[in-house]
């Protein structure tokens, strides 16, 4: 049967018993809608009872990895859609197809691999191994320490220097880091948070000692400290003083390094803590909310800033909630950025996003299903429409990756984008009655959540109150309990399981890395200006105490080779430390 095209109306869901949904307003023809109600009726009562009679559903209940109901059949009788308002075209408002408008037909997304282990000079030949196999972003892994704001020689990171990621204490270890690679010519992301200010204050000053224009050099420092409240945990000073320090980057780099991400609001860590897709989506979107608020009580403009915002995302085992949520998210943070905010530039509504296949779905067990595991979220993810991607190595639940692991994550991603013909046409997967319908569910579900914490006073008030949090810790329990009670099922783990030893090899981060680092410390600081390093810190703790902005005293502390713990110990003495208040 032919039908004309949706007419034009707000957004419409019916539920699989034909009652409204989450708006009421236009829909197409009543007459066409109801003959077409009519017939799915009389599919589902013949021939699908005839079908289920012979062989019944394999599953009680079908739902997507969070637990999301997942209809049958999703047709235009149970789903309309506005396509100028919802969708739009590529590029243009509300962005939900991308926000390129010719996406990869014209460049492929950045392949950014998430690289750092050991000493500087380690990870140094790491960078280069990759852009050599055709990397085109660099991704920055720091160790535990410096991601705590602690440097080597700390008691507190005894047996830490350079297990999970680069020790770097000091402007030497980034010359050391970066020796060899063209800051003007590379894009560079840095995974920091509460340190974040003085790793990038580290990299300006490198650009600044190597005669590179600021407005040359372009990257991304994460600097989510709220996403370290709600799910990671690695704070460096409480909540309302580490929105101070981000919103002095915010400001500082608007004009002083404007091709600058100043922050990537990462709903990753919120995923990979246990939240389902849509509170993923909600509380990144409503961290992203607070950052704008916060910069725009400081005077600033939103359209001077807004648009080195950007996002990263988890891309998880449901293929197509996370295409969904990813289109969910870019015409939410539209429609709020227009809306809420009077944002008037294009580029100030569009949600620009880096993606990382999910760590916490890659098993130990049969450690090669996780290749499998990583080639089906990238294609999600590219699907989705992101900007840059990471793609995990098989090995990661056992060490570090080895180098021939990281090539095949690497070679994943390349073979997507020249083998598999996604990236061919954009948002191939629009149009689908079930990818809207569920990115439609998500952005409503993800509405509400924001409602809640818009109603507790925002972001930062919801975190003190526990709130993400709970919710998180709620979704985590549930997913757990069903893959115990056998309900979720995971390959290896506990179905189709064998008792074999997997006999990979392993990346080996040996304790001569930190000897090696503590050695590199101590010159340091032998040889640099001690009247120079007190003068600096002074200034630091100045700008704190007054309410100046941070930036531009502790880039001048980076280069007289000040440590980053000592920078963070005059931030930590001047706004207090944090402890995590206990959630049951």
């Amino acid at each position: 049967m032919s039908r004309p095209p949706p007419s034009a109306g707000p957004l419409q869901f019916f539920a699989a018993d034909g009652s409204s949904g989450y708006s009421s307003e236009g829909e197409s023809p009543a007459a066409d809608i109801d003959d077409l109600r009519a017939a799915a009726r009389e599919w589902r009562e013949k021939s699908v009872a005839r079908s289920e009679a012979k062989l019944p559903p394999r599953l009680k209940r079908f739902s997507t990895w969070s637990d999301e109901e997942v209809s049958a059949l999703v047709t235009p009788a149970d789903f309309s859609v506005d396509y100028k308002r919802d969708l739009g075209f590529p590029g243009e408002y509300p962005f939900t197809r991308g926000v390129q408008p010719t996406m990869y037909r014209s460049k492929l997304w950045t392949m950014r691999m998430f690289a750092g282990f050991g000493t500087p000079e380690q990870t140094n030949a790491r960078f280069r191994y990759l852009l050599n196999e055709g990397q085109t972003g660099l991704s920055t892994a720091f160790d535990f320490p410096t991601l705590m704001g602690y440097d080597s020689d700390s008691p507190r990171s005894l047996g830490e220097v350079g297990m999970c990621g680069v020790a770097v204490d000091t402007l030497r270890d980034m010359e050391v880091l970066f020796d060899g690679i063209p800051l003007d010519k590379v894009t560079t992301s840095m995974t920091i948070n509460g340190p974040a200010i003085v790793l990038l204050a580290f990299y300006i000053a490198l650009a600044d000692k190597r005669g590179i224009a600021r407005d040359a050099i372009g990257g991304t420092v994460q600097n989510d400290c709220l996403k370290e409240f709600i799910a990671q945990h690695a704070w460096l000073v409480p909540p309302r003083p580490a929105m101070r320090i981000v919103t002095d980057m915010i400001e500082f780099c608007a004009t002083e390094v404007p091709r600058w991400n100043t922050v990537s609001i990462s709903g990753y860590h919120i995923r990979e803590a246990g939240s389902t897709a849509a509170q993923e989506l909600a509380f990144t979107i409503a961290d992203g909310i607070a950052y704008v608020e916060s910069a725009v009580a400081r005077g600033l403009d939103v359209d001077s800033f807004a648009s080195r915002l950007s996002f990263f995302f988890d891309v998880h085992n449901d293929f197509f909630e996370e295409i969904a949520k990813f289109r969910a998210a870019r015409r939410l943070w539209a429609r709020i950025m227009k809306e809420r905010f009077g944002a008037k530039k294009a580029d100030s509504l569009k949600l620009r996003t880096h993606a990382q296949t999910a760590g916490v779905s890659l098993t130990a067990q049969q450690p090669y299903n996780n290749v499998v595991r990583v080639a089906l979220q990238a294609m999600a993810a590219v699907l989705g429409g992101t900007q840059s991607l990471h793609t995990n190595s098989f090995d990661e639940t056992y060490a570090l990756p080895t180098e021939e692991s990281v090539t095949i994550a690497l070679r994943t991603q390349q073979i997507i984008a020249e083998e598999s013909g996604v990236a061919n046409t954009i948002d191939p997967l629009g149009g689908s009655y079930f990818v809207e319908e569920l990115t439609s569910r998500l952005e409503a579900e993800a509405m509400k959540y924001i409602a809640t914490i818009d109603g507790m006073g925002g972001m930062v008030s919801a975190i003190e109150k526990g709130y993400p949090q709970r919710e998180i810790a709620a979704s985590s329990y549930r997913f757990q309990r069903q893959v115990e009670h056998g309900e979720r099922a995971m390959v290896g783990v506990n179905r189709y399981t064998t008792d074999r030893d997997p006999k990979i090899p392993l990346l080996r981060i040996d304790d001569e890395v930190q000897r090696t680092q503590l050695a590199n410390l101590k010159r340091v600081k032998e040889t640099r200006d001690d009247a120079r390093v007190k003068a600096t810190l002074d200034a630091v703790k100045s700008a704190a105490v007054g309410g100046t902005n941070l930036m531009p005293p502790i880039i001048e502390a980076a280069k007289a080779y000040v440590t980053q713990q000592e920078i963070c110990d005059v931030l930590r003495g001047v706004f207090g430390t944090y402890a995590d208040p206990a959630e049951f």
